[in-house]
């Protein structure tokens, strides 16, 4: 009889290969293919920063980082607040974002942890209009999440030896 297998699992387990073999910028832009946003980007927090790792812009696909930003002027500042999670289809109609001075409109995003368990970064789909966010891109962002929680620390331990 043969073993059922777990979608997400096995979609991590391909996510990981597909990193390795055409680095961050196309993963990013593997997760991007899935998303109605234009954006999908990989985020660390630096104190009052919120520094860009790597960015995948449907518009400008060979551009590889974003800018980074004030992290109070972010969304992705309140997704540890959110229980780790935080998607909405247009701030402007979500009271939990409106205090929140961006220019950006929809958000899809997941958070990923330190080695301790506290807040690194986030992984995110995010556009400057309105855009349908599905239950099951949270769901496969959250499944990702320690693969390029592991990315992150390893591209900070690069920069620090060089």
């Amino acid at each position: 009889m043969a073993e059922s297998s777990d979608p997400l699992h096995d979609s991590s387990i391909a996510f990981q290969e597909l990193l390795h073999r055409v680095g961050l910028h196309g993963a990013l832009r593997f997760l991007n293919g899935r998303t109605p946003h234009r954006f999908t980007g990989l985020y660390r927090y630096d104190g009052p920063m919120l520094r860009n790792v790597s960015l995948f812009d449907q518009f400008n696909p060979e551009d590889v980082r974003g800018e980074d930003a004030p992290i109070e002027h972010t969304f992705c500042s309140l997704v540890p607040g959110f229980g780790g999670t935080l998607a909405f289809f247009n701030a402007a109609t979500e009271p939990r974002v409106m205090h929140v001075d961006t220019p950006v409109v929809s958000y899809c995003g997941v958070l990923l942890r330190d080695d301790h368990g506290s807040p690194l970064g986030t992984l995110c789909h995010f556009d400057l209009k309105p855009c349908e966010t599905r239950t099951s891109d949270l769901q496969f962002l959250e499944t990702l999440a320690p693969i390029l929680q592991r990315t992150i620390v390893a591209l900070r331990h690069q920069a620090s030896r060089s």
